[in-house]
């Protein structure tokens, strides 16, 4: 996996003001707008060809865009049908693949349900069918980070330790970071310059300063309600405090790629970008 060099900013998907839009098309609007990362959208399907996979790579090199991706919704690592297991193993695989055949760097999904199932036994399953995924993965040279989400509902795998933990037990796996599913899977904390400090401080002290250097990050809006994540707001209408949330990533040295989820997803990008920009630490 290659080395960020700084806090990248850029959107889930192709920018909305793209004219014809494409992937390719996308990427140069990405750089148009003054951002620096792409999030490629496998969520409905891996919609990418090896031939097209090629020339996206020579495209996002060129204009020095990283390319990340978020693989699709239909995945369960721990559901109690083996074969719904399987493909969803075969689903991350095959991110990974077309990813990495385009360039990028690191693959975001979400891992599981608990299914009212006892949370170690859950750990267990998902932990097993990752270090599958990554002996695939190794055995065909494919290098990318796989990144299990911090997921917005309580009754979702992903809390912040369980996904420290597998980074720690599997090779190749580092967390994915959504602030506004944190603020929305603990009903509105998460919201706060000490509960931020405090998470980056459990990266950085159980997974190393590397971690902090290699962090893939989701900032959007969120509304939410008692059972956590109900859906993705902008930024301006939502009560997350991402002003403060940069300043304490900024405060950590945090580099890596943000990647704005909400609606408007260039407009709460560039309105990151420039904040990152004006701050002194």
């Amino acid at each position: 996996m290659f080395k960020i060099d700084r806090l990248r900013f850029g959107t889930a998907g192709i920018p909305l003001s793209t004219p014809k839009p494409s992937t390719i098309t996308g990427i140069e609007q990405v750089r148009q707008l003054g951002l620096d990362a792409m999030e490629l959208e496998f969520v409905r399907g891996i919609n990418i060809k090896p031939e097209l996979a090629k020339k996206i790579k020579h495209v996002a090199k060129k204009l020095d865009v990283v390319l990340t991706a978020h693989a699709p919704y239909y995945i369960n690592l721990n559901a109690k049908e083996k074969g719904k297991v399987e493909a969803s193993k075969r689903r991350i695989i095959q991110s990974a693949e077309r990813l990495y055949e385009a360039g990028g760097w690191s693959l975001v999904f979400h891992a599981g349900y608990y299914l009212k199932q006892p949370s170690e036994q859950v750990y267990k399953n998902i932990r097993s069918a990752l270090e599958d995924i990554v002996e695939e993965l190794k055995s065909r040279g494919i290098k990318v980070w796989i990144r299990p989400e911090l997921t917005g509902k309580p009754t979702q795998f992903g809390d912040l330790r369980e996904l420290i933990k597998l980074s720690q037990e599997v090779d190749m796996v580092l967390p994915a970071i959504d602030f506004a599913h944190a603020h929305a899977r603990n009903r509105g904390r998460c919201n706060s310059e000490e509960e931020w400090r405090e998470m980056l401080t459990l990266i950085e002290n159980e997974l190393g300063r590397e971690a902090l250097k290699n962090m893939h990050i989701h900032i959007s809006g969120i509304e939410y309600g008692e059972k956590g994540e109900k859906r993705h707001i902008n930024l301006q209408e939502s009560d997350l405090k991402w002003e403060d949330l940069l300043r304490i990533l900024k405060e950590f040295n945090v580099k890596g790629v943000v990647i704005s989820e909400s609606p408007n997803i260039e407009g709460d990008a560039i309105l990151m970008k420039k904040k990152w920009e004006e701050l002194k630490v």
